[in-house]
């Protein structure tokens, strides 16, 4: 017999999870609608603590920023949010700054600026030929990808159109689909060409072997357009907890420290474990990434011997991400910048600096206002990597797949249902529950150091980290595995099983892979099937 029946069970607590909750309470407000989190706070992969010290900045460990121009769904949600709330709760936004001139970029051993790229070539350290010479990473990428699919770099085409030509796309006679795009890049490019449009993005897993079709219209919705990215005032993770607070005030329930586990079919809907007991639903949606999925199914041999269920899951893999903040009594990277000819001194002083170094990438963390900090106590995302590169740091901290099952060091208050005079203390437990260990500080530091071409750094006062390779969530974000046909398995796995009341949503499974905009792609795609 189950403990307790209700309408709609929604496990996970993310974006999609709320979303996909507040929707459905909306449009049936008589349901009984629950949203069981494993964790005890709302968001998924948007963490937003504040540092000790820094009331006015906020460390986005998890999702930090937004692209208004290519991502309708996350914007106009913020808009109709802030319609609903009072103007002091409002979700604000700032300009996120990110390749600025006078930037760092230190590859090979070689001490460059960001501006070099094109106005000094003759001091870039690759072995780049005549067309790629001068130009930034980014442009090479984008000119190899004109000659892949010639046409899908004009500017006039919208994101659905460039889509639908990469899909029905072939390159060398093969369907683009069924081809890696690390694969059809080394096609056109040199591998110096494409070494060097790594290192200097930034990133290894946007160029790494996954489905062509899908990674070329992604890497120009992100790159291939002037991106003007939006960050946020209070953090990211406040849009999933607004969402959260009026799920509840429609009448829902949110339960945190709720893990699911032991899914079975029955009369009713679906039976699943939770601590409280056994939950009985008529409905069952699995706000998920492919990891957590995972980890569900080998508890649920209901779900794990269902052959359709695991290979549409399985279309996807998870790549690996990871964030370490540092933060000090004084910007010190100030003092890093340069003297023009006419005397005009040029402070490093926003946006990010790149390096072939495994923090890879280093933000000048702004203000909450999104003002650059040119005085007093401030923050530095100082590693933002992913790929191979997050297993550099696996030796300087605990076991990476037993971490989210070790419990806290801290204790950490709920967020979303903490009073307001408790936020200063619940940031503080937020930060050092994410507490990064002495010698991965270390490390950091002397790599901080080596990347702006000092003798030393200052002291950090406090460094949080997240990788999200560890379980539940296996990866920052996720990509189609070559050989899927991602326009037809994003739609069957909105309800994959025939018939049956269970749905799965989530970034994991959209065509914005690693933004929310690919949660909210889903989840309105599951609810067309329901309201």
């Amino acid at each position: 017999m189950a403990s307790e029946n209700i309408d709609i069970a929604i496990v996970g607590g993310g974006v999609s999870g709320v979303y996909s909750a507040w929707r459905l309470q909306q449009h049936y407000p008589q349901s009984k609608i629950a949203v069981f989190e494993a964790s005890d706070h709302i968001g998924g992969r948007l963490l937003s603590v504040r540092p000790p010290d820094i009331p006015d900045m906020v460390a986005e460990l998890g999702g930090m920023r937004i692209l208004p121009e290519v991502q309708p769904l996350i914007y106009d949600l913020i808009q109709e949010l802030n319609a609903l709330l009072p103007a002091p709760e409002q979700i604000e936004l700032y300009g996120f700054p990110v390749d600025e001139p006078q930037n760092i970029a230190y590859l090979r051993g070689v001490y460059l600026r960001l501006q070099d790229f094109t106005t000094q070539p003759d001091k870039v350290p690759y072995r780049l030929n005549f067309l790629d010479r001068g130009q930034t990473g980014g442009a090479v990428i984008i000119d190899a990808i004109e000659q892949i699919v010639p046409g899908i770099t004009n500017k006039s085409l919208t994101e659905e159109e460039r889509r639908l030509m990469a899909q029905s796309a072939s390159f060398g006679g093969v369907p683009l689909y069924q081809q890696g795009f690390w694969n059809v890049l080394f096609r056109v490019i040199t591998g110096e060409a494409y070494e060097y449009a790594e290192d200097t993005g930034g990133y290894d897993t946007t160029l790494c072997n996954w489905n062509a079709a899908d990674a070329i219209p992604w890497f120009l919705s992100d790159f291939g357009v002037s991106a003007q990215y939006m960050g946020f005032c209070n953090g990211f993770q406040q849009v999933p907890r607004v969402l959260a607070q009026l799920f509840e005030q429609a009448g829902g329930e949110v339960r945190l420290e709720a893990p699911v586990s032991g899914v079975t079919r029955s009369e009713q809907g679906f039976q699943f474990q939770t601590p409280g007991g056994t939950v009985s639903a008529k409905t069952l949606i699995l706000a998920m990434p492919r990891r957590a999925l995972e980890l569900l199914s080998a508890t649920s041999p209901w779900l794990q011997e269902s052959a359709r269920f695991q290979q549409l899951t399985a279309s996807v893999t998870p790549r690996p991400l990871f964030k370490l903040f540092t933060t000090y009594n004084s910007p010190w990277w100030l003092n890093t910048g340069y003297s023009k000819a006419d005397g005009e001194y040029v402070p490093v002083k926003s946006g990010r600096s790149v390096t072939d170094l495994p923090v890879r990438q280093t933000y000048y963390w702004p203000r909450s206002n999104g003002q650059p900090a040119l005085h007093g106590h401030a923050m530095l995302l100082a590693s933002y990597d992913d790929g191979d590169n997050t297993g550099f740091w696996d030796g300087l901290r605990g076991r990476r797949h037993s971490a989210w099952k070790k419990g806290l060091e801290v204790a950490e208050l709920a967020d979303p249902f903490i009073g307001a005079d408790d936020h200063v203390r619940a940031n503080e437990l937020s930060w050092h529950r994410y507490k990064a260990p002495r010698m991965m500080t270390e490390e950091v530091t002397r790599q901080l150091t080596v990347m702006h071409s000092l003798s030393y750094t200052p002291k950090v006062r406090n460094a949080a980290f997240r990788d999200w390779g560890d379980d539940p969530f296996g990866g920052g974000w996720n990509s189609w595995n070559i050989g899927v046909k991602s326009w037809e398995v994003k739609r069957q796995i909105i309800q994959p099983l025939d018939g049956q009341p269970l749905y799965v949503c989530g970034e994991a499974y959209s065509d914005a892979q690693g933004w929310v905009e690919g949660a909210l792609q889903t989840a309105d795609m599951m609810l067309a099937k329901l309201v």
